[in-house]
């Protein structure tokens, strides 16, 4: 059974085994941790990004630019170019909406508003995102192996939503 949908069930569950395995502490600091990380990316300091968020091997990204799931993180030097030249200048702040951890999984669910951020090469603008992290245990080390986020803070009209469902953007 995937992992991921083995988890999805669970988390439906209600998470009725929560608190087993780690502590209220553990998924605060993971969360302080994951802010400092996103802090970092959004000013294109990949280096201290990677330095704090290690990706499991199955890791799953689900970008706020929509298309195809990105499977694994290519942690290569010309990746982290990449990365660089596509984030700069910005600074995040991160609201903590919700934590759950139960065993060796922990999810955080966050809006994150990134001020003042050039993105893809576009003048610099305000973002806000809605995401969603979960994280595995390793030992002493979580690993994230899925983010999920849409830029979607501000709400839409059901007709716009059907838009961009049908691949259509305004």
């Amino acid at each position: 059974m995937n992992s991921l949908f083995a988890f999805g069930i669970f988390c439906a569950l209600g998470f009725a085994f929560a608190g087993r395995g780690g502590t209220l502490q553990d998924v605060s600091a993971l969360a302080r941790q994951t802010e400092e990380a996103n802090q970092a990316l959004v000013r294109g300091d990949i280096e201290q990004y990677v330095a704090l968020t290690e990706h499991g091997k199955d890791y799953l990204l689900m970008n706020p630019f929509g298309g195809a799931p990105i499977r694994g993180f290519d942690d290569t030097p010309e990746k982290r170019e990449g990365m660089k030249k596509f984030f700069k200048n910005g600074a995040l702040e991160q609201e903590v909406l919700a934590t759950w951890e139960s065993g060796d999984l922990a999810v955080l669910v966050t809006i994150e508003r990134v001020a003042h951020v050039e993105i893809g090469g576009l003048p610099a603008q305000d973002w806000g995102l809605r995401v969603t992290q979960i994280f595995r245990r390793d030992g002493k080390q979580w690993q994230l192996v899925h983010r999920h986020a849409d830029p979607l803070v501000n709400r839409i009209t059901v007709p716009q939503a059907a838009e961009l469902a049908r691949g259509g953007v305004r």
